[in-house]
């Protein structure tokens, strides 16, 4: 909760008494008795998420909350009643003092406060500083000036995230177009060399890996709106057994026996509105999956299930009897990158079937099946689109 930058100025104002321990006053902002407040008429400073720090009128520190102590590793008494630059004395990324660049008591009249950006303390400290300057009139003098602290380590995730993302990207795009361009380079130089066979086994070759790299690309496009939550379902009536039998005969098509293969409906179902190749792409990587890494049969159950609020819904659990999930591994399995011990694919798979399947309102869980492998069921709500409610 960033106080003092977004909130209102009710709230504002309760925080402010809570650290100054100022007796009930008007708010001069809205006229109104700070105990009708829906807060009440203090909020606890040490009730905040984020590092507090108030300095008053006269720039010295009236207000050093637990959490900032904890990200500055400033201790409160220590901060308590000095000057704001001195309690604080912080740095920008050029070596810059913040408090002397930003003049907050000084400046313009205008301005309001700070937007949040990275700072140093000294030893190198990173914590990341926003500020709101309270004046009693809009281009009247500071009263207050309201510092909002947070450490760095959940940025710092986020970009370990988009940078591992980035390497593997640029790791799984080398392989196949360094075989694209290295095949048509040969084909385009020395064609007439080369017998039918051997050019039509180099096209196919190419024909692969730009299937890889498009599979790619599209794992990225749906991870991308995923995380934006921008993923566009498109709901009609979906047959689940059908779905399911359909993604079966392709993989027996491919060279699989269909003895691999045990399915089990259990009528009768519920009526399910969904995307087809949303759902598709589920059953497709989940079926893979067990192909790919399980061993023995492969069963499918689609039956009736309780999902929440209850709703009815169906689901689909895939099992093998394979070596399975390794307990210590099954809290990762639906995150960024997640492999098992056979290496291969970018480990995004299961992110983006996780993701499609809470988008459609539903769950999707990980354990370990009746023959010993890995178990993946989830569930999809009975659900129709607005226009038919």
């Amino acid at each position: 909760m960033g106080v003092g930058s977004n909130g209102p100025r009710g709230t504002h104002t309760a925080v402010m008494r809570a650290c100054e321990g100022a007796g009930p006053e008007d708010d001069p902002a809205d006229g109104r008795d700070p105990g009708s407040h829906p807060l009440g008429s203090a909020v606890d400073p040490e009730d905040l998420p984020d590092g507090l720090v108030v300095a008053d009128e006269t720039g010295r520190v009236v207000c050093f909350n637990s959490a900032a102590a904890r990200i500055t590793a400033v201790p409160r008494a220590a901060a308590l009643g000095r000057r704001l630059e001195d309690a604080l004395p912080l740095e920008d990324l050029k070596g810059r003092r913040w408090w002397a660049v930003t003049d907050p008591y000084g400046g313009l009249a205008t301005r309001v406060g700070q937007p949040e950006r990275n700072l140093l303390l000294p030893g190198g400290r990173e914590v990341l500083v926003s500020a709101r300057y309270v004046r009693a009139q809009p281009t009247g003098p500071v009263r207050r000036v309201v510092i909002s602290l947070r450490g760095t380590e959940a940025r710092r995730r986020t970009e370990r995230s988009h940078a591992e993302l980035i390497a593997t990207v640029a790791h799984e795009l080398r392989s196949p177009l360094t075989s694209v361009k290295g095949f048509t380079a040969t084909l385009l130089a020395k064609w007439e060399r080369f017998t039918d066979d051997q050019k039509r086994l180099m096209l196919e070759t190419v024909d692969a890996d730009a299937g890889r790299v498009t599979r790619l690309i599209a794992e990225l496009l749906d991870i991308s709106r995923i995380d934006s939550g921008r993923l566009e379902l498109r709901r009609q009536p979906l047959d689940l057994s059908a779905a399911v039998e359909r993604h079966v005969q392709a993989l027996t098509a491919k060279g699989q026996t269909p003895d691999r293969f045990l399915v089990r409906t259990c009528q009768p179902l519920p009526a399910v509105w969904a995307d087809p190749d949303k759902v598709d792409q589920v059953l497709g990587n989940l079926l893979e999956n067990a192909v790919r890494h399980g061993e023995g049969t492969v069963t499918i159950e689609v039956a009736p299930a309780p999902a929440k609020s209850d709703e009815k819904g169906t689901s689909v659990t895939v099992s093998d009897e394979g070596s399975g999930i390794p307990e210590e591994s099954m809290a990762r399995v639906f995150t960024r990158f997640w492999r098992g011990s056979k290496r291969g694919g970018t480990g995004l798979g299961l992110y983006i079937v996780k993701g499609i399947v809470e988008a459609h309102g539903g769950t999707i869980t990980v354990g370990r099946g009746p023959g010993g492998g890995a178990e993946f069921r989830f569930v999809l709500p009975v659900s129709a689109p607005a226009y038919l409610g």
